[in-house]
């Protein structure tokens, strides 16, 4: 005989599952906000540059803002090699440093 699904507990496994990963997501988002120096601003001016950045139609833009992120991230990943926190999203001493003084001239 089959054993019987209880489709109902999968489903809030499923739901709660997905509830964490959204939340891990905006701590991640906001962690980044922090390390690349953009808390520095105020809310209305980085929404600004975000819905820029979506609307922008300039490809060779976007990909010098996709090649400084990478680069970014390569000098972040060395700098925290010791990295306590376990989930790779340590944040270096000194957040962004020439890079977010470098990007609010793309922007």
């Amino acid at each position: 005989m089959r054993k019987v699904r209880d489709y109902d507990a999968e489903l809030k496994a499923l739901n709660d599952k997905a509830r964490s990963l959204k939340a891990k997501r905006v701590e991640q988002l906001g962690q980044l906000v922090s390390a690349t120096g953009a808390d520095a601003l105020d809310a209305e001016t980085l929404a600004g540059v975000l819905l820029e950045a979506i609307a922008s139609k300039d490809l060779a833009a976007k990909e010098g803002w996709r090649s400084k992120g990478a680069a970014f991230f390569q000098r972040r990943g060395r700098k925290s090699g010791g990295d306590t926190t376990g989930d790779g999203s340590g944040i270096p001493a000194e957040p962004g440093g020439d890079t977010a003084s470098r990007s609010g001239g793309t922007a």
